[in-house]
């Protein structure tokens, strides 16, 4: 699904020039569940914001479904988001005066489709993710882990080929952090939904099918969960995060 081939991205002017990715590649097939952690200033971001185009890379190419996303042009990104990427951020990103059913249709509404459509398609996606019952509700009138699943609801709805998480649990606690992460597996498992997490927790990269690692905007390892349990996936993420080095205490 998706090819990230040998990118790299400079940030600065001539005299004083930050290499923030340095050739970086690797593959995600339709289905995966994937994490990428690293400490602060390894790149994981920047790798995010290139894949979801809210950057441009300086080489190399990113293909999703066989289409180069760096040879998209401007007047098309916007439409190229809503109907190929689903976004869950740290802080929810739900429009306060929007319900939850309007914030997970938005898209949908965006695109013109019509409202029996919309409101059959949302139904669905917050039936199966456990919020029928809350769509009416605004968001300051629900609890931040039923935010959270209406951020992934909105990912999901109209059928985005790639869900980016940027952190998405990092603003609950740790109750509401394992029933989003294991709606996420769910979704993934179950709702056949391809998923790239930019985390900076162990616990939560543990649910994910293959955890890569970046360091000073390399691909530094890659772990694969197999058959292994969550738990013992969990620790062998540990031992790489610390032989990272540096502050490993930002990343576990």
């Amino acid at each position: 699904m998706l090819h990230v081939q040998n990118i790299e991205k400079y940030y600065g002017s001539r005299n004083n020039v930050t290499k923030a990715l340095d050739r970086i590649s690797f593959t995600v097939e339709d289905g995966e569940f994937i994490a990428i952690m690293g400490a602060s200033g390894s790149g994981k971001t920047t790798l995010l914001n290139c894949i979801s185009t809210i950057d441009a890379v300086s080489a190399g190419s990113i293909l999703l479904d066989g289409e180069s996303i760096a040879e998209l042009p401007q007047s098309e990104l916007a439409r190229f988001r809503r109907e190929r990427l689903g976004f869950v951020f740290q802080d929810f990103n739900l429009l306060d005066t929007l319900t939850l059913e309007e914030n997970i249709g938005l898209a949908l509404t965006i695109n013109h489709a019509d409202s029996h459509t919309v409101q059959e398609k949302v139904r669905d996606v917050a039936r199966q993710l456990g919020i029928e019952g809350e769509l009416a509700k605004f968001p300051y009138q629900v609890s931040g882990g039923q935010k959270q699943r209406a951020a992934c609801a909105r990912a999901m709805v109209a059928g985005q080929s790639l869900i980016l998480a940027d952190e998405p649990t990092g603003a609950l606690d740790s109750k509401a952090s394992k029933n989003l992460l294991e709606i996420m597996t769910r979704m993934n498992r179950d709702m056949a939904a391809t998923i790239l997490m930019v985390t900076h927790d162990a616990y939560s990269a543990s649910y994910a099918s293959r955890v890569l690692f970046l360091k000073d905007g390399r691909l530094f390892n890659e772990l694969i969960r197999g058959g292994r349990t969550r738990p013992v996936f969990y620790h062998e993420i540990l031992d790489v995060l610390a032989l990272l080095g540096g502050d490993v205490s930002d990343v576990i």
